[in-house]
């Protein structure tokens, strides 16, 4: 099987780069607050006394949380995009009698080869994350200037075994489809979806959901001398939320594909109707592009809308989450946050574009020219943006009322209109080249032999 798993990562290495980044940067991110962690915990006394407010070690974990459970969201998604690009391959290794196990032992064995691929680059991009951070702190007398990232083995080992572990429990769980079907209903499976989302989807979803909502009310209820306590709550069920939405995905994109489309079809009668019609019809694909636009507009509009909002709350000038070191430190939290939901988006969106080749050559052999599936594909980009962009700023708006009633008794945020425009600009400006590069490339070649199943 190891062989096997080689041989199919050579033959199909653009399936595994989009897993390759999201477990570099989990690791690089592990590395980094782990390495902090670790220098805050070996300083010598008079270095931690040295400054006030939080320590190192209470930054690195506070800061790292956050950023570390958006690192395995996005390895999550990667690897689940990384097997349904081989889900036509895995189902014929069925149909030729492998076994579930053997599988399972397969998918196992890809994750275990790039994990090890990109953890020297991962150690190294933490390491030098670690000092530049730690010397931005010492700059800011966040701490003292004798602090050095020390040479400690234990995050370094510690930071590859957690991704891993991360990413073989992931395995399980995309693999455990196609391992558990017959042959034939697998094969049958690679070139079809359901078009209802499961019952126990949706009860997890309403599970997490709920979950997402108590971390609010938790934010919300925070007295305001603990503001900071009220923003990690809010920050936290921001992303709670944006797994329930994941997990509800199907339903909500459909139903709000379904409001959407009425204009689109109305602007661009043939190209929007067919757009509408892909995008509804395969619901569960447009989920997996619309979850990653989500995650970026919820998060980095949740960070910005209560920095924002604390910094004009009446009486917050003494707390240090208006502090200049503190604005500093939520910037740079939200700088990593956008750079792995933007990853997590750019991976997502070209996947699913391009293992449309097949589509696409059917379109072009019943009449479709180049220039009306682009149309489409114009089209479908307007469509999941603006999805993605509606449930991000859902979730963005409810983490946001929870803080601002922690803050100023209000539930009603200060919204910053310049940054949250910029925000959607951004969304649009990933998704737009995302879909249509690929796009491009999906259409060229025989229609007849991508029909056939060269499609590589």
């Amino acid at each position: 099987m190891t062989s096997l798993a080689l041989g199919q990562m050579r033959r199909r290495p653009a399936a595994f780069v989009g897993l390759a980044v999201a477990l570099f940067l989990a690791i690089a991110t592990l590395t980094l607050f782990g390495l902090l962690f670790a220098a805050g915990a070996t300083a010598p006394a008079a270095a931690r006394k040295a400054t006030t407010g939080p320590s190192l070690m209470v930054i690195a974990g506070a800061f790292g949380e956050i950023a570390v459970l958006v690192a395995f969201f996005v390895v999550v998604n990667a690897l689940g995009f990384a097997l349904r690009q081989q889900h036509r391959e895995l189902a014929l290794l069925r149909t030729i009698a492998a076994t579930p196990r053997q599988v399972r032992r397969l998918v196992r064995g890809q994750v275990v080869v790039t994990t090890l691929v990109v953890t020297a680059p991962g150690w190294a991009a933490g390491a030098a994350a670690a000092r530049g951070f730690l010397a931005a702190m010492q700059r800011r007398g966040m701490a003292a200037p004798g602090v050095r990232v020390p040479w400690n083995p234990i995050p370094m080992l510690v930071a590859p075994a957690v991704a891993l572990a991360v990413a073989l429990a992931a395995s399980a769980v995309a693999a455990r489809r196609i391992s558990r079907i017959t042959p034939a209903a697998a094969l049958t499976a690679s070139s079809t979806e359901h078009g209802r989302t499961g019952a126990l989807r949706l009860l997890a979803a309403i599970g997490v959901l709920v979950g997402g909502g108590l971390l609010l009310r938790l934010a919300a209820t925070r007295p305001a001398e603990q503001v900071d306590k009220a923003g990690q709550a809010a920050l936290l069920g921001s992303l709670v939320l944006l797994v329930a939405v994941a997990l509800a995905g199907p339903l909500a994109a459909r139903v709000l594909a379904a409001l959407l489309g009425a204009p689109v079809r109305a602007l661009a009668p043939g190209a929007g109707w067919l757009a509408d019609a892909n995008l509804r019809g395969y619901a569960r694909r447009l989920s997996s592009a619309v979850v990653p636009v989500a995650l970026l507009v919820g998060l980095s509009g949740t960070m910005l809308i209560m920095t924002r909002t604390a910094g004009h709350a009446a009486g917050a000038a003494a707390s240090s989450v208006t502090s200049a070191t503190d604005v500093w430190l939520r910037q740079a939290e939200l700088t990593l946050l956008v750079c792995f939901a933007a990853v997590s988006t750019l991976n997502t969106l070209v996947a699913v574009t391009a293992e449309r080749r097949r589509e696409f050559a059917l379109l072009r052999l019943i009449g479709a020219t180049r220039s009306q599936l682009l149309r489409m594909l114009t089209a479908e980009a307007v469509l999941t943006t603006a999805v993605g962009v509606l449930l991000g700023a859902a979730v963005a708006g409810a983490a946001s009322a929870a803080f601002s009633t922690a803050v100023s008794g209000s539930p009603m945020p200060s919204l910053p209109v310049a940054g949250c425009w910029w925000i959607a600009a951004g969304a649009t400006a990933l998704t737009f080249p995302g879909i249509l590069t690929t796009g491009l490339r999906a259409i060229r070649g025989p229609a007849a032999e991508l029909v056939g199943g060269s499609h590589d």
